[in-house]
Formats: C-alpha cells, sequence, structure tokens
C-alpha cells in the first residue's frame, strides 16, 4: 500500500447501486459513488444475498431481545439466526485478510444496521429503536479497530468529515506498520498527526505523547496497540469549530514574528467568522496555508497531517 494507495472499504452492496434489495432494488449513495469513488477500492457486501435469501425475498426483521435478537421472517416464520450467525463470521474471517480501512453500512437493515434498528419485542407492541443489525454486531464485534458508519449518518457533514478522516489515517497508520515498523517510524506519525490529534482531543494527544516518549521501554507489539487505542478513541470524537479554532490559533503562534498587523487581524477575524460558522473552514485555513507557505517555519509544520488531511477534491471542510 502506497502513499498514494486507494483506501480499502467493505460497504453494504446496495449502496453501489447493486439490486440486491428484498425488493429487488438498491439504495444507491452518490456520495458514495460520486467522488470518493476514485479514491477508494470497495469491498461490497450483502449479508442476506451472501447467506442464500435470494432476490427478490421475505422481508427479516429483529425480534425478542436486543442483547440476544433472533433474525426473523415474520410471514412464513423463518427464523435465519443462526444461519446468518454462521455466515458473518465466515465472512468476518475473511474480511480480517482483506486490508480494510473501514466499512459503510446500511442504516436501519436488520442485517447491516449500525445503530437504531426496529426491534420487535416477543409480548407485541409498537417495536423500539435499540437493535444492532445481525451482521454489523458480528462485524463490530470482531473488528473493533475498524472504523464503521451508516449511510444514512454520512449525510451528516461533520460526521462524514470524521469517518473520512478516520479511514484516511488507519491508512497512514497500516502503512507506517507495514514500511517502518520501527520507534523512529513511530515518532515519525506521531509528529506528522500532531495537530490532527489536537483538532479531535488535546488530552488524547498528550496520552498519545506519554506513549510515544515510552518508544524503546515497551514492547514494540504493547506499544502500538496501546498508542492505537488513544489515536482511536481520539477520532471517534468530533472535531468542532471550537476545536479547529484552538489549532489554528497555535498554527499562528509560527507567524507572529513573520506577519504584520493587519496581517494578523485577517487572519483572526476570518477565524474568529469561522469560530461563530459564518463561514467554512476552508477559509481560515486557505489564508492560514498561503501565511505558512510564504514565511519561514519549522519544517515540522508543513509536514502536518491536518493542512491536507484527505484530497481537496472531496470539499469535506467546504460546510458552515
Amino acid at each position: 500500500m502506497s502513499g498514494d494507495a486507494k483506501v480499502r472499504l467493505g460497504i453494504s452492496s446496495c449502496l453501489l447501486g447493486n439490486e440486491v434489495r428484498y425488493n429487488g432494488g438498491h439504495l444507491h449513495d452518490s456520495f458514495l459513488t460520486g467522488t470518493i469513488s476514485k479514491y477508494v477500492e470497495w469491498v461490497p457486501v450483502c449479508p442476506e444475498v451472501e447467506v442464500g435469501m435470494g432476490v427478490p425475498r421475505e422481508t427479516i426483521q429483529l425480534q425478542g431481545d436486543p442483547a440476544s435478537p433472533r433474525l426473523v421472517a415474520p410471514k412464513s416464520g423463518t427464523d435465519h439466526t443462526e444461519s446468518m450467525s454462521q455466515w458473518a463470521n465466515g465472512r468476518v474471517d475473511r474480511l480480517l485478510g482483506d486490508d480494510l480501512d473501514g466499512f459503510v453500512l446500511t442504516k436501519e437493515s436488520p442485517s447491516c444496521g449500525l445503530m437504531r434498528v426496529r426491534m420487535h419485542r416477543d409480548g407485541g407492541g409498537p417495536p423500539s429503536r435499540d437493535g444492532v443489525g445481525a451482521f454489523a454486531r458480528v462485524l463490530t464485534s470482531r473488528m473493533p479497530d475498524l472504523p464503521v458508519e451508516e449511510n444514512g449518518r454520512l449525510n451528516d457533514p461533520r460526521l462524514r468529515e470524521n469517518f473520512v478522516d478516520r479511514i484516511f489515517v488507519r491508512r497512514r497508520w497500516r502503512a507506517m506498520l507495514r514500511d517502518n515498523a520501527s520507534p523512529r517510524g513511530l515518532v515519525a506519525f506521531h509528529t506528522a498527526h500532531k495537530l490532527t490529534f489536537m483538532a479531535h482531543s488535546n488530552p488524547h494527544y498528550r496520552e498519545a505523547g506519554r506513549v510515544v516518549a515510552q518508544a524503546g521501554t515497551l514492547l514494540w507489539d504493547e506499544l502500538t496497540q496501546a498508542y492505537g487505542a488513544v489515536m482511536r478513541e481520539a477520532l471517534g470524537l468530533i472535531a468542532t469549530p471550537r476545536k479547529h479554532t484552538n489549532v489554528m490559533h497555535h498554527l499562528m503562534g509560527y507567524l507572529k514574528r513573520s506577519i504584520d498587523g493587519d496581517d494578523k487581524q485577517e487572519l483572526l477575524t476570518v477565524i474568529d467568522d469561522y469560530r461563530q460558522e459564518r463561514v467554512p473552514l476552508v477559509v481560515p485555513l486557505t489564508l492560514l496555508k498561503h501565511h505558512l507557505r510564504k514565511h519561514d517555519v519549522p519544517e515540522w509544520v508543513h509536514q502536518q497531517v491536518y493542512l491536507n488531511p484527505y484530497p481537496e477534491e472531496l470539499m469535506l471542510r467546504n460546510h458552515v
């Protein structure tokens, strides 16, 4: 996997426009098959088809206790729980060898839904919204480190940006573990992601630094497992306007002796406009990067992943 290799994502097959739904239809998602697909290698999965239910097929639903739900076809009474469990575990066994950087699941699906799937109680009454799809449950329990999202949540610009951020960080992390698995490689990775950490969580950034400081003391596997856990927890937190503002003020500190008062005031104004959500993040960042290129700043600043975390063509920082 080279630095410009595509990210490799698992996906519910219907989201790619494949006609695998119970009614022979699909749930084609234009964001997933549009611009981002240029940078992605998809690994499509349809649990219901692959387990042998066919197309078209009887509808299925989650039933019983949310902690141990059954997957049933209410019209015929067929119970698919055991067959889906066996298939899902076998499918995840294969996915473990597919070098995935993330997975996109179908919202509300009794097989693929990540959260808030309808749960039908045995005693009747209205369904609750506390279920997890049968395949999604196995996937997330067997691959807890994998960034996973639902197509519906990706309509939220901040959740979309967060997911894409996570999958590209994971790709770089795995590249480091493969190509430069050494304390020096870990230090370089951490240095390049300093501002990325800060945009998500300052406490996690400090904790990650404490882990890196043990390089050469801890065993490599223990070191990377500890760092990876802190990294994933940090990236699971949304980078808010307030956090981004703090990062940009931090970057401005490297320009304080280089820019004049007017340029400084312009930067502060446009950053505050972003903080108050009057302009998108791309506006202050573009101006900030202009000054960083123009003036003499430490080389590590130019190497910050935060400044170019994923292809600009995705325009994920263009929302207010």
